[in-house]
């Protein structure tokens, strides 16, 4: 089943990199409660062997994917749009917020999860002075974690993802980083940029429901 692939991968990251001075990685999927929600969470929707798309962020943040362990997925969304309790602090994450009422355009997260996989060039995030750090934003870190992003990128890649395109969540650095990487390994076809959630929700909250459209769009034409 594709839920043990994945929670095997999951459960079995082990981040070998020597970190640039002050910078630390948010490796959360040793703990209990998160192996817990984990596996409640890709039971639910990935019990089966139906290929997935791609949709691939930057790296987990402190209050989505680096408390649940879940990308996008923050404590509340865990719960409400998932059903899946947890013991964490009900709190949301501004791009876990726009990820959920996307899925909700889209069908929910039933019909979402059986087309979609999300995931992450690197699938551990990072922190600096106690703030998300994009691993972009640090030159090193980007270029001492290539090596852990093309193994992850490996592995997940023989769960049976389609490989004739990928959605890449962020139009800038991210994605400039996934295509030159591309490039080099001939991962996949073609890549679709989308703009990032938080951008959206901190600068074009208002325009928040042309942006859940154009992503559905672009998902469902790439799609068939």
């Amino acid at each position: 089943m594709l839920c043990d692939q994945i929670l095997h991968f999951l459960f079995s990251l082990r981040f070998n990199v020597q970190l640039p001075r002050g910078v630390q990685v948010m490796d959360v999927h040793n703990d209990p409660q998160v192996q817990l929600a984990c596996t409640a969470f890709y039971q639910k929707y990935y019990q089966d062997n139906r290929k997935r798309y791609l949709i691939i962020g930057i790296n987990p943040g402190r209050l989505g994917g680096g408390i649940t362990g879940i990308p996008f997925t923050d404590p509340v969304n865990l719960e409400r749009a998932c059903g899946i309790t947890n013991p964490w602090k009900q709190q949301h994450e501004l791009s876990s917020r726009f990820i959920y009422d996307m899925i909700a355009a889209y069908g929910g997260p039933q019909q979402f999860y059986s087309r979609f996989y999300i995931s992450a060039i690197s699938p551990l995030g990072f922190v600096q002075h106690g703030k998300n750090l994009n691993y972009y934003d640090h030159p090193l870190l980007a270029k001492r974690i290539l090596p852990f992003v093309v193994d992850c990128l490996q592995q997940q890649l023989r769960f049976g993802l389609h490989r004739q395109v990928c959605f890449c969540i962020g139009e800038g650095e991210n994605f400039r980083y996934l295509q030159q990487l591309n490039q080099e390994c001939r991962f996949f076809s073609s890549i679709v940029a989308l703009p990032h959630p938080r951008f959206i929700m901190q600068y074009r909250q208002k325009q928040k429901e042309m942006f859940i459209e154009r992503y559905i769009t672009a998902l469902s034409a790439a799609t068939p």
